[in-house]
């Protein structure tokens, strides 16, 4: 028999999903390593096919520039064709011509926005002065009487594109990434869903019968012993068994709300740990004045104050203070606040992840059901307030006020 037995401790110290988690992680890596890799590579390979085309652009401006000699020291009988041609073929590369005074001869493939000829030049001067000043600028001489004339250029519509297409894959790639992350996290938790839903109504069904059987020996026991003042106890405890294994059946299926009182609501859960706690534990109620009403199925919800009472027993380790407070404006605010020993700031965010605890034994289960019980079945909201290492931790609940 000891083969079906083992330590809780063991568990415990055993994070839920186990190694699938550790797949996700590794896949996780795998895919930004890949996002990186297809960047840098995008990256590389851009800045080569940019270098190159600028080299080719070069080539291709010195050509214009040469035919733009050709054409302005031409006679009146040479044939202009093939240099028109040249000068008529750039239809991408921005151009400027300018004299050694800066003065606009002419511009080609350059969008100007002014209001008239000499805002025109003045602005296409100024363009040109930025051509220059970035070295794209070849110098032509027309002879020793004529002077020099600047061929000043700018990167065509291609290369200015290139130049921000890897910046556009980068952004996919991240995009398909986040998007695979999602899909991976999503499936494991709709499987982790899944497990635990069998788990607690296989758990139920379990209780089933031997809850049956005590109902059956306390009857017997009843009738047996009539004046017997333990037997009412003992009824008690398997009434409580049965709620227990009600709460399980209904983890995993939509539960029906019903208009609950809250403060009486919070007097059954006080009423109940008061029974089951020490003496050296004092729970003090700041709810009674609460008119408030919540809609909620009752032995659920009350199964969610009730763990976090129990945890701020543990953590006040058999003694302290435990204050249950409620207040309804347009929410309802339910706050648990312990004297215990607080949680550490880098354990808060995960106090709700299904497998994690503090303790040396327990499953970690807790604070998980009861976050998917309050913000799935009830569409609530369940967090840590506030929490001080050695001083203690206050819980809040948040719920729709119904009047």
């Amino acid at each position: 028999m000891k083969s079906h037995f083992f330590k809780k401790k063991h568990i415990a110290s055993f994070p839920l999903g186990g190694p699938g988690w550790a797949s996700i992680s590794h896949i996780k890596i795998i895919l930004v390593l890949v996002a990186v890799i297809i960047a840098a590579a995008s990256l590389v390979v851009s800045h080569i096919l940019v270098r190159d085309l600028a080299v080719e652009e070069r080539n291709r401006m010195e050509v214009w520039a040469e035919a733009m000699r050709s054409l302005s020291t031409a006679e009146e009988n040479t044939d202009l064709n093939l240099v028109l041609k040249v000068i008529n073929e750039n239809n991408t590369i921005p151009v400027i011509v300018t004299d050694d005074q800066g003065n606009v001869q002419t511009f080609r493939n350059v969008e100007i926005d002014a209001r008239n000829y000499e805002d025109s030049m003045a602005v296409a001067a100024e363009m040109a002065t930025r051509m220059r000043a970035s070295g794209r600028d070849i110098k032509i001489s027309l002879g020793t009487d004529a002077g020099d004339i600047h061929v000043s250029y700018d990167e065509s519509v291609m290369i200015t594109r290139l130049s921000f297409y890897p910046y556009v894959q980068l952004g996919i790639v991240l995009i398909f990434v986040v998007i695979a992350i999602f899909a991976l996290l999503t499936s494991k938790k709709a499987e982790q869903n899944k497990v635990w839903v069998g788990l607690s109504k296989e758990t139920a069904h379990q209780l089933g019968t031997p809850i049956s059987s005590l109902m059956a020996w306390t009857q017997i026991l009843r009738e047996t012993y009539p004046d017997d003042e333990l037997i009412p106890e003992m009824d008690k405890d398997v009434k409580r068994l049965q709620l227990i294994a009600e709460r399980f059946s209904k983890i995993g299926s939509i539960p029906e709300p019903v208009d609950t009182p809250l403060a009486e609501m919070l007097h059954h859960v006080v009423d109940y740990m008061d029974r089951r706690t020490s003496q050296k534990v004092r729970i003090i109620d700041e709810f009674s004045d609460c008119k408030a009403y919540v809609m909620v199925n009752s032995s659920l919800f009350e199964w969610v104050l009730e763990n976090l009472c129990k945890n701020a027993v543990d953590a006040m380790e058999g003694g302290g203070t435990i204050t249950i407070k409620a207040v309804a404006s347009q929410r309802v605010i339910i706050d648990v606040t312990d004297t215990g020993k607080g949680i550490e700031k880098k354990n808060i965010k995960n106090v709700f992840r299904p497998g994690f605890t503090t303790k040396t034994r327990g499953w970690g289960l807790g604070l998980s059901l009861a976050k998917r019980i309050v913000e799935e079945y009830h569409h609530g909201r369940i967090y840590v307030l506030k929490s001080e290492v050695g001083k203690g931790t206050t819980f809040r609940i948040e719920m729709k006020n119904e009047k």
